[in-house]
């Protein structure tokens, strides 16, 4: 979340970065504003009062050791009220506290300075194109139906056992998966991040630190009566690994990798674009996540884009990258780059990674932090991308890898799968 500082700082310019992600912050930084004010004023009263409490304590000790009981007794009904009114300004400090704390929560982090203006995805800047088309035959199969010919996905049986969006990967399918789990952990642990493999239930700080919550509640599964969440990524464990640390500036950068399966409800979905691999309730994904100091982020960020970049080069898919616009930005990041693979079958681009700098945002949430040189605290930085979310990257491969015989398998996939061919 932002900072009280960052919002009192500079107001106009506060309000003017929050526009570019389509928000109307100005009541609510006034609200903010007038709440905290009254924040002060309240622990102000609050603190002179139990200054005086504590001066009128020892003025009573001193007149019982004088024998003057009466005075004594006088005063010891005046420090009644007092403990009476620094309670009462107790609560009602607890109290703004709290609605302080709920306002600043709704507010979506700031845009860096690069993030391109505009409010929908039509407005992302693409900032490298790759092409890499393969031979097709003459009318290519979507990769529901080639998944269904060769008897790799069963999206009926998923329904059946579930619902739709829980499709079952069977035989080389499912080959296929384990596959490409593996290689991007082994492309991401030689890459320097440590795996580690963390649960896939999560309590509500979890959620909390990362920005899911309260932002994403309806997206997200919740076992009720655990109040835990099904992880929508890894993202979340990992990270929350270190909340509430003091890290020393020789630990970073920190990076992390995991494999887990991912759990989004996607309230609302429908129609083509949705349709097979495209949008699904369960799917594997595997993440990496960095933390930083302030002043390497963005140059940790490039070299994340970077080793995404080499991965989805290596199976030969044509890819774009794109800058995200202020308005298609999630709500707790500062920079966000999207890779797409083009899908030759379904003459569409697949979103397969976004990789983001968080900034400061999720670290001030989780009270993640670092001692500097003077050895005082400050909030670390927070990184995360996707390397890779499988479902359409399998959609891809299928799609562009089609033959008139069967599908092929990536050079770089085939000491994974044990096989090049699927037929």
């Amino acid at each position: 979340m932002l900072t009280l500082k960052q919002l009192r700082d500079d107001r106009e310019a506060a309000i003017r970065k929050l526009a570019k992600k389509g928000v109307d912050a100005a009541p609510v930084i006034a609200r903010i504003e007038e709440l905290d004010d009254r924040r002060k004023a309240l622990q102000t009263e609050l603190d002179n009062l139990l200054a005086d409490q504590n001066r009128t304590a020892r003025e009573i000790g001193q007149l019982m050791a004088q024998g003057r009981r009466d005075e004594a007794e006088e005063r010891k009904r005046f420090v009644g009220d007092m403990k009476a009114r620094s309670t009462q300004l107790a609560a009602e400090l607890q109290s703004t506290s709290d609605e302080l704390q709920a306002a600043i929560v709704t507010l979506p982090n700031f845009p860096a300075d690069i993030v391109p203006e505009g409010l929908t995805a039509e407005e992302n800047v693409v900032v490298k194109l790759v092409e890499n088309y393969t031979g097709l035959p003459e009318h290519p199969l979507p990769h529901w139906e080639l998944a269904r010919k060769y008897d790799l996905i069963d999206f009926d049986l998923g329904v059946k056992l579930t619902g739709a969006g829980f499709p079952v990967y069977k035989g080389k399918g499912a080959r296929l998966q384990r596959a490409l789990i593996n290689y991007f952990l082994d492309c991401n642990t030689r890459a320097g991040y440590q795996e580690v493999e963390p649960p896939v239930l999560v309590n509500e700080a979890s959620g909390f630190g990362t920005g899911q919550l309260p932002d994403k509640e309806g997206q997200m599964y919740h076992v009720g009566e655990d109040n835990f969440y099904l992880v929508p990524t890894a993202e979340v464990p990992l990270t929350n690994i270190f909340r509430d640390t003091i890290l020393e500036r020789e630990q970073f950068p920190v990076k992390l990798t995991a494999y887990t399966p991912c759990f989004r409800r996607e309230a609302g979905s429908y129609g083509k674009d949705v349709r097979g691999l495209n949008r699904l309730h369960q799917f594997d994904k595997v993440e990496l996540v960095q933390l930083s100091l302030p002043e390497c982020s963005y140059e940790a960020l490039d070299g994340m884009v970077a080793h995404v970049e080499s991965i989805v080069a290596s199976l030969g898919l044509p890819y774009r990258i794109l800058r995200l616009c202020g308005g298609d930005m999630s709500f707790t990041s500062a920079l966000t780059y999207d890779f797409e693979v083009y899908s030759e079958a379904q003459q569409r681009w697949l979103e397969v990674s976004s990789v983001s700098n968080f900034e400061s945002f999720q670290a001030n949430r989780l009270k993640l932090r670092y001692r500097d040189e003077n050895r005082r605290t400050q909030l670390a930085h927070t990184l995360n991308g996707s390397s890779l979310a499988l479902p359409r990257i399998v959609a891809a491969l299928l799609e562009n890898y089609q033959t008139n015989d069967g599908i092929r398998i990536p050079e770089a996939l085939i000491p994974y799968t044990g096989f090049d061919f699927i037929g």
